[in-house]
C-alpha cells in the first residue's frame, strides 16, 4: 500500500496524473480552499452538491458530468427498485441528491422541510457553542447567547474563558459555565452538532469533582436541548447551499460574522496568540467570533421555524 501511494504521489508531481479536485467539509481548513472552490464552481462539479461524495461523482460522471446535467434529468430513468444504475448509490439518496442539484441551479432557490418537525417554544433560549484547542487539549471558551420570549432585542452574550492554557483555568471555566446553566434550568438549549455534548462528557471525566455524568446528560436532555444539525437540518430540511455548515446556512439567511475570515481553526490560532502575547484585542476577537457563532445558531433556528413542508424542490 505504501509503495502504491508513493507511486501515485510521484505521478502527480511529474504531472503524469492530474487528480480531479473535489469539495468536502475538510476543504475549509486548507490554505488552497478559495482557489479550489473557484475551479470547482467553474467546472460545475458534482461534489458541490451537499453529501455527494467524490466516489459518487466518479461513478456518475460518465453519464452525469455536472450539476447542470444532473438537475436536468428525470431521476426515475436511473432508478431500479431500491437501487440505481450507479453502484453504491441507492434510489432514495439519488433522488435527494437530484433535488439538491435542482435547488443549486435555481435562479431563486428556497429551502424547505422534507417532513414536519416539532420545535418546542421556551421563554428563555440559550444558543451554545464551545471553542477547543486540540493541540493543547483544552476547552478554552464556553459561549452562550440568551434570548427571552423570542425578542432579539433581549439578547445578551455570556462567555466563560480560560485565560490560561492550564487545567485549573479550564476547570474553572467549565465550572462557571455549569453554574450559569444551573441558574437557567428551565431554558431551551440549542447547539449545532453533538460536539458540545461530546466535549462536556470529556470535561466531566477530566474533572469529576465538578459534576456527575448524570448531570451532563441532564443538560443535553432532548426535552430541552436540540442539536439543530443532527436532529433537524440533516433529518428534515433541504438548503440551496454547497454544504450544511452553520456558516453556510446562516449566511444564506442573511447573517454576517463580524470577522472577515471566521473559522474554528482561526480561533485556535488566535488563542495561541493570546496565550503567547496576552493581547486583549485578540481575546476580544475570540469572544466576538464565538458570540457570532451563537447568534448564527439563533438565526438558523428562526429560519427553520419559517420553513414549510414540501416533498421535492418543485413543491418548495
Amino acid at each position: 500500500m505504501t509503495k502504491k501511494v508513493l507511486a501515485n504521489a510521484r505521478s502527480i508531481l511529474t504531472k503524469q496524473v492530474v487528480p480531479m479536485p473535489g469539495y468536502a467539509s475538510v476543504c475549509k481548513l486548507c490554505h488552497w480552499h478559495t482557489f479550489c472552490l473557484v475551479e470547482l464552481t467553474a467546472a460545475n462539479d458534482l461534489t458541490l452538491i451537499p453529501l455527494l461524495r467524490r466516489s459518487d461523482r466518479d461513478t456518475m460522471r460518465e453519464r452525469i458530468a455536472t450539476i447542470s446535467a444532473f438537475s436536468g434529468i428525470n431521476p426515475d430513468e436511473f432508478v431500479r427498485g431500491k437501487k440505481t444504475t450507479f453502484s453504491g448509490i441507492g434510489a432514495d439518496r439519488f433522488r435527494m441528491l437530484h433535488a439538491r442539484s435542482v435547488m443549486l441551479k435555481s435562479s431563486s432557490p428556497r429551502p424547505y422541510l422534507r417532513l414536519p418537525i416539532r420545535l418546542d417554544v421556551f421563554f428563555l433560549e440559550l444558543f451554545f457553542d464551545v471553542e477547543v484547542d486540540p493541540l493543547r487539549g483544552i476547552c478554552y471558551l464556553h459561549g452562550f447567547v440568551e434570548r427571552r420570549n423570542g425578542d432579539n432585542n433581549s439578547e445578551r452574550f455570556e462567555g466563560f474563558f480560560a485565560d490560561e492554557a492550564t487545567r485549573e483555568a479550564e476547570r474553572d471555566a467549565f465550572a462557571a459555565a455549569l453554574d450559569y446553566l444551573n441558574s437557567r434550568a428551565g431554558a431551551g438549549i440549542y447547539h449545532y452538532s453533538k460536539y458540545e455534548r461530546t466535549i462536556y462528557r470529556k470535561l466531566q471525566q477530566k474533572y469529576p469533582e465538578i459534576c456527575s455524568p448524570e448531570y451532563v446528560e441532564k443538560i443535553f436532555d432532548p426535552k430541552r436541548a436540540v442539536d439543530l444539525y443532527g436532529d433537524v437540518v440533516l433529518k428534515a430540511t433541504e438548503w440551496p447551499t454547497r454544504d450544511h455548515s452553520i456558516k453556510s446556512l446562516a449566511k444564506f439567511l442573511g447573517f454576517a460574522w463580524r470577522d472577515t475570515h471566521p473559522s474554528g481553526a482561526a480561533s485556535i490560532e488566535w488563542y495561541d496568540r493570546w496565550c503567547r502575547g496576552r493581547d486583549p484585542l485578540i481575546r476580544q476577537r475570540i469572544l466576538d467570533y464565538n458570540e457570532d457563532d451563537c447568534r448564527a445558531t439563533r438565526v438558523l433556528l428562526d429560519g427553520i421555524r419559517a420553513l414549510t413542508v414540501a416533498t421535492s424542490y418543485s413543491e418548495g
